[in-house]
Formats: structure tokens, sequence, C-alpha cells
């Protein structure tokens, strides 16, 4: 008897310790919640900056919120802190591309082509040293005239390269219970993709590929995983049999001087927050720094290479963008809240892991410090299927791979933007289901099961999704 009342008396301060230490690690949550998430649903929702900076940290923030989101100007100019914008340009403020910090469309409120809608470049390599050292370090060959990225402004006495041109044919997707959608499928080629071409002719493989800017969402805690925990959930050889294969795209990092596992970007082609930053800052704004140090003009295009420089004495850099100013740049994005989800839709949650769509889009990370984050990705690359496909290599990301897109915050997008978001790499996706019905490849199995389901089981996963 005396043996059996230890035994409960020692299983009550067990539970009461695992109660306590439960209770604990849920205040702990809690409190992490407080500091890096926001319940803001209006169009701010994603300028919020996390809590507890010190002094010094709110200065770099503030810094780094200045040149993110004042224009750029031509040089010469008597701005000289920001008198680097172009030659060659797509737009003069980061804010163009993020109004609100949030994702762009694929046409503005004027109907006219978004600053955010860009074309990218990229040709077969040919085997030559030039190439493989373009495919090491940028991950792809550029074209050789109008390089890597098409730019639609151009600073005085520079032509601008192109114009972007946009055009569809219609898709028919028919549900089992006979709900038909009709999906845009863009036309590729590019005499559908670009027009006005003022450097003469393309290279003739070159790929072109439109994207749609990205929201800028929980960026510093993406950077806070290891690397380590997104090659846990890797699974190259599908050993699992589940016809789901992530791999982890390795790029090269400048900064650390080798590989590192690429998180940010379409295609997971970038590491780190400040590599992204400077990667923008020059394809958009061509805007030179310790990354990117040349300006955004290749060897054939004489005016860009001849047109005036900003002012090489500005801070002791000779970058437009200093590190000092870079960084803070990067710690302004890193440091801003993301939105805090409120699941009301039970039901879709359940139907979304069912049906295989949480086999990518895993809900969760736990950071060092126990915090649990949400972004709905496992930032690996899939096959997407071949429609897709756009023809373009990023490092290990093949031209049918896609980076995990994460949807936290997806439901708040449209507020940000102040009208509605397009959604996937190109923009052709209108709506959720509109996203959900081009997936294929990795992705057919979790598609075909949400098109079995019923409509009000649709509808359900889809209202849960836009509460994530």
């Amino acid at each position: 008897m005396l043996q059996i009342q230890k035994r409960l008396k020692y299983s009550v301060l067990l539970s009461a310790a695992v109660l306590s230490a439960s209770l604990n690690a849920n205040e702990i949550q809690e409190e992490l919640d407080k500091k890096y998430l926001t319940k803001d649903s209006s169009k701010k929702v994603f300028t919020h900056k996390i809590e507890d900076l010190s002094d010094e940290e709110l200065d770099k923030f503030i810094l780094g919120k200045s040149f993110f989101r004042i224009p750029w100007v031509e040089a010469p100019s008597a701005t000289t802190a920001r008198d680097g914008l172009g030659p060659l340009f797509n737009a003069n403020t980061c804010l163009s591309c993020h109004p609100n910090n949030g994702s762009s469309s694929v046409y503005n409120k004027e109907n006219e082509i978004s600053r955010g809608y860009i074309s990218r470049l990229s040709i077969p390599s040919n085997g030559s040293l030039e190439h493989q050292n373009q495919l090491k370090y940028k991950g792809f060959v550029q074209d050789p005239v109008y390089g890597s990225q098409i730019s639609v402004n151009g600073t005085k006495n520079v032509p601008f390269e192109a114009k972007p041109l946009i055009k569809y044919e219609k898709k028919k997707i028919v549900y089992p219970d006979g709900k038909v959608v009709y999906l845009k499928s863009p036309l590729k080629g590019r005499e559908h993709q670009l027009a006005e071409l003022n450097y003469g002719k393309l290279h003739g493989g070159v790929s072109i590929t439109n994207r749609v800017a990205q929201p800028l969402i929980g960026l510093g805690l993406l950077e806070k995983l290891s690397d380590g925990q997104i090659l846990e959930n890797q699974d190259i050889n599908d050993t699992d049999g589940d016809g789901i294969s992530g791999k982890a795209n390795m790029v090269y990092s400048p900064q650390h001087g080798g590989f590192k596992v690429g998180r940010y970007t379409w295609k997971a082609s970038a590491s780190t927050v400040k590599y992204q930053s400077a990667a923008a800052a020059n394809n958009d704004m061509s805007l030179t720094t310790s990354l990117f140090p040349d300006e955004n003009c290749t060897a054939a295009q004489k005016e860009c290479n001849n047109a005036p420089k900003g002012d090489p004495l500005r801070g002791g850099s000779p970058f437009d963008l200093p590190d000092q100013r870079l960084d803070a740049v990067a710690f302004y994005l890193k440091n801003l809240k993301a939105p805090k989800s409120v699941i009301r839709e039970k039901k879709g949650e359940e139907l979304f892991a069912a049906i295989g769509c949480a086999s990518c889009h895993i809900p969760t990370f736990t950071l060092s410090n126990g915090y649990k984050i949400r972004p709905f990705s496992d930032l690996l690359l899939h096959d997407m299927g071949e429609e897709l496909s756009d023809g373009r290599r990023e490092f290990l990301a093949e031209a049918s791979e896609w980076r995990t897109a994460p949807l936290w915050g997806i439901g708040k997008r449209e507020k940000a933007l102040g009208q509605k978001p397009d959604l996937l790499h190109d923009g052709r996706a209108g709506t959720i289901e509109e996203a959900i019905l081009w997936h294929a490849g990795e992705a057919l199995r979790a598609k075909e099961n949400f098109m079995n389901l019923s409509e009000s089981q649709r509808e359900s996963i889809i209202k849960y999704i836009k509460e994530l």
C-alpha cells in the first residue's frame, strides 16, 4: 500500500511538472508571438517592426527603411546619397515592386503592366569557361546582349532594353462534379513576351521567364532556420514512396565564400536576405554593392557603360549602396513582423492535411529558442510539371522545379496591395483555386484529391488558406 501511495504521489508530481513545463512553453510562445507577429489586418499589415529593438537597432531599422522606401535618382545629382539609379533600371524604389512590403501583381490599378512584373533571361551553356563560371556563381547563363533581366527604363541617352508583353490563352478545367474553371495560360516565345528590343536580337536559345514580386513576410524568421533544418525534409529519391521528392537548392553565397542552402526567391536561389536585397538592387535599379560591384550593363551596351556614375566617394565607398546601408536594408527586412494567423476553419485545416497539401506546405518549424514559426513551406524545390516550366535553371533548380511558396499572410496580400494579388511565379493565377489547379508533377496527387472533394469542402480549404 505504501509503495502504491508513493507511486501515485510521484505520478501527481510528474503530471504537475509536465503541466508546468507545458504552461511555460505556451507562455514563451505567446510572448514571442507578440514580438514577431502582428494582428493588424489593414493595408499596413506587413510594415510593422518586431518588438524589443535596442536604440541602436532601431536606428539601423529606420536607416534601412529610408533606403528601402525613398526613391533613387539619376547621377550626377546634388543628392549624392541616392544618385546611383540606372543607367538601365525597372523602378526607382523598392516600394514600386513591393507596395506596403507586399506582393506585386501583373497589372496595376491603371491596367498597365506592373513594375513588379519582370522578365528574366537565360541561355543554354556552351561549355566555355565563362559559361561554367556563370553557372557556378550565378546559377544560370545570361543573355550576352541583354543580360539577366530586361530593364524597361533607361536614364538620359541610354535606351531602355525592351517592354514586356503578356498574352494568354484559355485552359478549361472541369471538376468531377461538373464545375468548370478557365485558367489563363501565358503564351511563350519572344514574340509573345517582349517588344521594342532596342539592342538587337536576343540569343537564339534564350528562355524568357516572367516573375511577380513576392511579399516580404517573415524573412528574418526564415533566416534563423539552420541549413540542417531545411535539409532534414529532403527526399530526393522519394524513399518513402509518397510521390514527393523535395530537394534543397545549393547556391553560391559570396558572403560566406561557398555554397549554402537557398531559401528565398521563386527557385530558392538566394541564401540570405542581404544577398537577395543586393541582387534586387542591382537587377531592378542597377545599384552597385560589394556583392554586385558592377553596373547592370553588358559589354554590348555602350551607352549604358558610358553613362555618368554616382558619387564614388560617398561614405568612403565606391558603391552606390555601401555595406553599412545595404546591411541596414537587410536588417529592416529581417525585423518586420509576420501576420498572425487565426484559424477558424478547422474542417479546412483537416482537409488541407488529408489531401496532401501539408506534405510540401509543412506548417511549422521550431527555431533554436523553441519558438514555432508557421510559414507553411518546406523551402525545398519540387517538380511542378511541364506547364509551369519556364525553361530556366537556377543552380540545382531545374526548369520545372520551384520552391514551395510560403503561405503565411496570403489572405492579407490584397489589403497591402490595394487590389487582388496574382499568384504563382508569373502571376497567371488570379485566385487560390486557380493556383491549386495549376499544380502538377509532384503536386498532381494533391490537386486531384482537391478536385475530387465536394464544392463545400474545396471552399473550406480555400477559406483556411486565407486565414494562414
